[in-house]
């Protein structure tokens, strides 16, 4: 996947400066895919040079001028032409797992350490996402909000982000408890 995909898709929440987009990004698209600000502002350079989206100026008071852009109908084309490709299976790469690999050979306290921080991080971005989940159903349970919700698309990302970090916790958690074992 392009970040240009990530970039339309976040778009369909509608009209973005880049500084909003980011904004946006770091709270949607990030749990899947993530970029610079710098890497942001460069794509929507060439998505607007593409067609794919158009950028306005618009005017502020004690404040610059700020260009936001919009997806245009070519941009969902784009979008819906790359959700028929077929997807390729993921690939994971992580750094964590390498060392992990070599633990045998490596620093036994460093790797725990790593673990444990791994661990939190993805306690607290499970905390994250279920807020942002309570955000998005607004007090209804999911099947009301499936069935009113205008799209549903960022709700089952959302799905996959939390399926990922309770992934990680207790994947985490189990390797934790296997190096205490081992001490």
């Amino acid at each position: 996947m392009a970040l240009r995909h990530a970039v339309l898709a976040a778009l369909l929440d509608g009209d973005a400066s880049g500084y909003e987009l980011a904004k946006r990004f770091d709270v949607s698209v990030a749990n899947f895919w993530s970029a610079t600000p710098q890497q942001l502002y460069r794509e929507l350079d060439q998505l607007e040079r593409a067609g794919l989206v158009s950028g306005r100026v618009v005017a502020q008071e004690r404040r610059p001028n700020k260009r936001v852009f919009t997806l245009t109908a070519t941009g969902r084309a784009e979008l819906r032409a790359f959700t028929a490709e077929p997807t390729r299976p993921a690939a994971m790469r992580d750094d964590l797992l390498v060392k992990l690999r070599a633990l045998d050979a490596g620093d036994q306290e460093a790797l725990y350490e790593a673990m444990s921080v791994r661990l939190e991080q993805a306690r607290a971005k499970l905390a994250r996402y279920d807020r942002l989940r309570a955000d998005l159903l607004d007090g209804r349970d999911e099947d009301e909000y499936v069935r009113e919700a205008e799209g549903i698309g960022p709700y089952l990302t959302l799905l996959g982000g939390r399926a990922y970090e309770q992934a990680n916790i207790e994947w985490s958690t189990t390797v934790l408890r296997l190096l205490d074992e081992r001490r």
